[in-house]
């Protein structure tokens, strides 16, 4: 099975096929990754776990947080924190990326420095849409996104910085690469999507000028780091975070399969929503970015084994990702390879807290010896 087989292509190489995909968790109040943090990934990767993990969502600045208490990776404390991180993971032989997030209007102003707007491609609010910051109470909650500033033409050379220099930092603290998060509604899709771009600079109106803003991030973080350790992932026809879906899908996400292609990067996760409860991937539309995009490809959001194995097979993507399922299943890839029962997680223990609900999920074979242990006890009272 080519699944949980090794993987080479160009100088990209990992232990099998499966991807930790990344997944928010919100357990560093100061920003700064931890010890913890280190034991979760490590308990994901290696013999039992994913080949390439990608971090959850990671701050590239202050003013790029929409949820409380995630990590960042634009100070010299985060980077040495990651370390930790990095360094657990390599010693199971796993390759670890990180995720460099903005989140442009997905925000809230009490999460932003002094309280200031959010940024965004555009002026639009997200008005249906939840960050995660402080009520008019001050406690933490859900909290409506507000109406963010549009950048500036010449701010967005900032937030390209911004992005370079989380990559710069993300190498310092030995990550293998880097994952742009183009997907989900966040910024750089608020400048792809045309409804919610309304720009009349060079970051507006055709396709070239709304993918401006990615490629010159993208070439930014090449010009720092490499085109081998930089990725992004993409959500072709996704609607979260209120996208709605427009005339130009496909030809603009042809134009940039090519543009990324021409750049040889690492890889391109691509996410299907459906598993969000927004819009699926249409049929075909994988077989044709297979065509436009010669580089690795992932494809996470509600996959199992037998889609992960027949996509495989068929040379329509490479890796397969899985999100949720690794939460409660450290030892996933074993679980999926034996064909034995997943976990279901706590959903009330997914974002904030401590271990419990991040580092206390059984292995199955442990599962098996405390029921194990429980009989016995059963059987001598």
């Amino acid at each position: 099975m080519k699944l949980f087989e090794s993987f080479k292509k160009g100088k990209f190489n990992i232990i099998n096929r499966i991807v930790m995909a990344p997944m928010t968790r919100a357990r560093n109040p100061n920003g700064i990754p931890n010890k913890m943090n280190a034991a979760y990934y490590r308990q994901r990767a290696g013999k039992n776990g994913a080949g390439l993990i990608i971090t959850e969502g990671t701050a590239i600045s202050p003013t790029s947080r929409g949820v409380l208490h995630i990590p960042g990776l634009y100070t010299d404390e985060q980077t040495e924190g990651w370390k930790l991180v990095t360094k657990a993971v390599h010693e199971t032989g796993s390759k670890i990326f990180a995720q460099l997030w903005h989140v442009g209007r997905v925000s809230h102003t009490s999460i932003q420095p002094n309280g200031l707007a959010p940024v965004g491609a555009s002026d639009l609010q997200a008005a249906n849409s939840y960050a995660w910051g402080y009520d008019e109470n001050g406690k933490e909650n859900f909290v409506i996104c507000s109406v963010p500033r549009a950048l500036p033409t010449e701010e967005i050379k900032d937030i390209v910085a911004n992005f370079a220099d989380a990559a710069k930092n993300a190498i310092e603290a030995d990550f293998d690469g880097v994952e742009l998060h183009g997907a989900n509604g966040y910024l750089i899709e608020q400048f792809l999507n045309p409804f919610t771009n309304n720009r009349t600079d060079t970051y507006g109106g055709s396709i070239e000028n709304r993918s401006r803003f990615l490629l010159e991030t993208i070439d930014a973080c090449i010009d720092t780091i490499g085109a081998d350790k930089v990725a992004i992932r993409l959500t072709p026809y996704g609607g979260l975070h209120e996208l709605p879906h427009y005339d130009e899908i496909e030809a603009t996400y042809e134009y940039l399969a090519k543009e990324l292609s021409a750049r040889n990067i690492a890889f391109i996760d691509i996410m299907d929503q459906k598993s969000r409860g927004s819009f699926a991937v249409p049929d075909g539309f994988l077989k044709r970015f297979r065509n436009w995009y010669d580089g690795i490809i992932i494809l996470a959001g509600g996959m199992d084994k037998a889609k992960s194995e027949a996509l495989i097979d068929d040379g329509i993507i490479d890796l397969a990702g899985f999100g949720e399922p690794f939460i409660a299943n450290p030892d996933l890839v074993p679980r999926l390879k034996n064909d034995w029962p997943l976990t279901e997680p706590d959903r009330n223990l997914h974002y904030g807290g401590a271990a419990n609900g991040y580092t206390d999920y059984l292995s199955y074979q442990h599962q098996n010896t405390e029921k194990e242990t429980l009989v016995a006890d059963e059987t001598i009272h």
